[in-house]
């Protein structure tokens, strides 16, 4: 198996009317965007704007990010836009710097902030990119589910009508990347000690869910995948969890334990697989899971696991149940995971734990506050503030600043590390 990913870098965009990138100038066609997008009857209405790095802009509230990516002989997104197919093989075409960013009236009550400027730019990874912000209106008839269904698609569907207009105009480099089967990863590197990733998602219904090939992952049970399909968008973004925590699209193309293993493969370990595994609300569900997933892993031979959790709260016990059936097995189990500490650090920080759990890196505490400055442009609706999590009734000063809680800025403290907090032992 071998992906091949073709990046042209974004350095500007603009509106046009064409679609095009040229000298790292994205051009987008807007209108002929928003016709594609106004495709989905339940859509009421469709602006863009541009949020580029540095700007006195504010975006909020935020559902997803996604990066334009697609095959370069088809659609991207598996299961979603075009046809389905087997993600993590042939070619693929990556603008990067650049990304889609879905906003509009609110979706769920967890949905976040993003500062191209200020002290909370530096919490996010998004401000650092390219922006074309997209503000989705729905109609009067549409559900909340239909709504998160609403916003999903469309920001797939930008993403993949953005690269796919870009494709005859070339790229700038690429890279070639190999995977065998379990066998083949078994007998690289004996010497180095062999490791798994156990890959857990959101799929708990309620506007918290993860797709993996257009299917909710709270429907499915755990499964091995071949790494390279996370980067070539067989999962998707489809939950309103903590924005902090959350697991945006753009994470999962970009999947940062995916990218390290990758990294000190050969090196320090011998990366062997990832397990997908969904985190639902059903206790019964959470067993099975845990020992599936512990059971596939022990059956691919490893002698340790990386965990990333997804959300806070109950996925915690997802975490905790695979690390101990992990850890019984003598798989040695290294976990990801923020702390939900409280405003002055002093509550307990997680809400399940074990024995077994020694091995924990920490993304940070998702209850610090900062005070952010006003920014000259909202896009979305400010509005929203008091309902996100880590906003609250009286965030908003007379001078214009904003009080928020790490929780609300998304990618703030993201659980498979992508992100630039994090916490030390004292």
């Amino acid at each position: 198996m071998e992906l091949e990913l073709r990046y042209n870098y974004v350095k500007d965009i603009v509106m046009s009317d064409k679609t095009k990138i040229e000298n790292g100038i994205l051009s987008v066609n807007t209108e002929e965007l928003r016709m594609l997008l106004m495709e989905d009857d339940r859509i009421e209405d469709v602006g863009f704007e541009v949020a580029k790095p540095g700007d006195s802009v504010r975006i909020l509230p935020v559902k997803d990010v996604v990066e334009p990516r697609c095959k370069i002989d088809g659609d991207g997104f598996p299961g979603l836009v075009g046809e389905i197919y087997e993600a993590g093989r042939g070619t693929t075409y990556v603008l990067k710097n650049a990304a889609v960013v879905t906003t509009g009236p609110i979706v769920g009550f967890q949905e976040g902030i993003i500062d191209m400027s200020g002290p909370l730019a530096d919490y996010t990874p998004f401000s650092k990119l390219f922006n074309l912000v997209i503000s989705i209106v729905k109609k009067t008839r549409v559900t909340p589910h239909e709504h998160e269904e609403v916003v999903r698609l469309a920001g797939v569907r930008a993403a993949n009508y953005l690269a796919k207009a870009c494709i005859p105009f070339g790229y700038e480099d690429s890279e070639i990347i190999k995977w065998g089967s379990f066998d083949d990863k078994n007998h690289e590197y004996k010497d180095l000690p062999k490791v798994a990733y156990v890959y857990q998602c959101v799929g708990q219904g309620l506007l918290h869910d993860t797709y993996f090939y257009g299917k909710d992952s709270k429907l499915m049970l755990p499964t091995p995948i071949n790494p390279l399909e996370a980067f070539d968008g067989a999962l998707v973004s489809g939950h309103c969890v903590s924005a902090g925590s959350k697991t945006t699209t753009y994470h999962h193309q970009n999947n940062a334990v995916i990218k390290e293993c990758f990294k000190r493969h050969g090196k320090e370990i011998n990366f062997i697989g990832a397990v997908v595994s969904p985190m639902t609300t059903v206790l019964q569900d959470k067993y099975r899971n845990s020992m599936l997933t512990a059971k596939i892993v022990e059956l691919m031979g490893a002698d340790g696991a990386i965990q990333s959790q997804e959300g806070f709260g109950n996925p915690t016990t997802d975490l905790m149940m695979i690390c101990k059936r992990l850890e019984n097995k003598g798989i040695k189990t290294v976990m990801i995971s923020n702390e939900d500490a409280g405003v002055e650090g002093k509550s307990e920080s997680l809400p399940d734990g074990v024995d077994e759990a020694d091995a924990i890196v920490s993304t940070g505490n998702s209850n610090a506050r900062i005070r952010i400055p006003r920014m000259d442009r909202i896009i979305g609706d400010l509005d929203a503030l008091e309902h996100i999590t880590g906003g609250f009734v009286g965030s908003r000063q007379e001078d214009g600043s904003l009080i928020v809680e790490i929780h609300g800025i998304i990618g703030s403290h993201n659980l498979q590390g992508y992100s630039y907090l994090s916490a030390t032992t004292v």
